[in-house]
């Protein structure tokens, strides 16, 4: 298991994560381990140790990251589903750039046992998939309690049979298209999401816009606990640290201290970032930008759930923009970092939050290269079903109005 890095090559784990087990006790098949970002700290497919992930839609692209593979191989039909991580939104990049679905379920809802973790208040993993019905399929296989294994999780977690249910229809359901969202987004890829949520009223939903500006502050509140929190927690604590009840991965605390001692500088551009940043904060003000995040997420989290009464779902482009360009040896350090990093404004907060959210393909835009526009549906703390229900009606007005 590399996690697409140099630090980790020859490492093989001891044992299969929780959800291997749980597809293979189902009956599915592991055809093999796709690539992801180096140590899954990116959300361009530039930086991993075997090479770089190009777009199914256009080879100069990125196809999405850090669950680059994942995005890729299931958009070419190589694999029927897959599983991504998502800190930042590593799920949701690749599945929107690939055009296909991808969700990352509400904090705790999947476990996490047996995959490198980043920052555990951050962590998610979740299926990914062509349709909505496989990703409900998947989910329905991977979630559920892992008997304390998963600090993440709470004993009593909703499973419902989602793949049962997921074609149940959403007339009645209140869908918000939320401003803030929009905002410095690509023209023609807002125009293509917003003209795909209207679409949704002939299903029987009700849909308007709806404000929350404390969304446009999420990113900045994630971002102490993405960097300082991977800091402590990936990096000085070799993936695990101190201070939970659960289940420690020892071989891999093994390698990554190994590795760190070693061959430090492997390290991937973004991961050097976040340790030069998060030195710097630590030594010069301890953990406190830390502490007032995790407090900031909070609020934020009560402000989207105010929202959340009203509607049951929030929609809005999953990213400001289509595929970025894979970088080249050409771009400085600032713009591969903008190429690396740049898209995470939409999809960041609800890491930091734990809603569920989704990343389902709304259209392709105009022009040349045609590339893949991906819609983002936001729900309420473990209602994975709804949102994978509207997921399903967007799908739905493709096979009634194909383009």
């Amino acid at each position: 298991m590399m996690n697409g890095s140099k630090l980790l090559e020859g490492f093989v784990p001891d044992r299969d994560a929780t959800v291997v087990t749980r597809i293979l006790d189902a009956g599915g098949r592991i055809l093999g381990k796709s690539v992801c970002e180096d140590l899954c700290f990116s959300g361009n497919s530039c930086t991993s140790s075997t090479g770089p992930v190009k777009n199914p839609h256009n080879p100069t692209r990125s196809a999405g990251g850090s669950s680059s593979g994942s995005g890729s191989l299931v958009a070419r039909k190589v694999v029927d589903v897959a599983i991504g991580g998502d800190q930042g939104g590593s799920i949701r990049i690749p599945a929107s750039w690939c055009g296909i679905v991808g969700l990352k379920p509400t904090y705790g809802l999947v476990p996490y046992t047996g995959i490198m973790p980043i920052e555990k208040t951050i962590d998610h993993a979740g299926p990914m998939a062509r349709t909505v019905e496989d990703c409900a399929a998947l989910l329905e296989v991977i979630a559920g309690y892992d008997d304390g294994n998963d600090p993440r999780q709470f004993p009593a977690v909703p499973h419902p049979p989602y793949s049962k249910l997921v074609n149940d229809g959403i007339k009645g359901k209140k869908i918000g298209i939320l401003t803030e969202g929009f905002v410095d987004v690509e023209e023609d890829l807002a125009r293509v999401v917003r003209e795909r949520a209207l679409t949704l009223k002939e299903a029987g939903a009700e849909v308007s816009d709806v404000s929350l500006p404390i969304h446009m502050d999420g990113l900045a509140i994630w971002t102490p606990v993405a960097f300082e929190g991977t800091y402590q927690m990936m990096i000085k604590g070799n993936g695990h640290g101190y201070n939970w009840k659960g289940s420690y991965d020892l071989p891999l605390q093994e390698a990554l201290a190994g590795a760190y001692n070693l061959r430090p500088f492997d390290c991937p551009l973004p991961v050097k970032i976040v340790m030069i940043f998060s030195e710097y904060m630590q030594r010069n003000y301890q953990n406190k930008f830390y502490g007032k995040a995790q407090n900031l997420v909070q609020h934020l989290t009560r402000e989207y759930n105010r929202i959340l009464k009203d509607y049951d779902v929030i929609v809005m482009p999953t990213l400001p923009a289509k595929a970025f360009k894979l970088p080249s040896k050409e771009h400085s350090v600032y713009e591969t970092l903008k190429l690396e990093l740049d898209m995470i404004r939409n999809t960041a907060p609800f890491n930091a939050t734990g809603h569920p959210a989704l990343s389902v393909n709304a259209g392709l835009s105009e022009g040349l290269p045609a590339l893949p526009c991906g819609m983002m549906i936001v729900g309420r703390m473990f209602d994975d079903l709804t949102v994978l229900q509207v997921a399903r009606a967007v799908e739905k007005t493709f096979e009634e109005k194909p383009q």
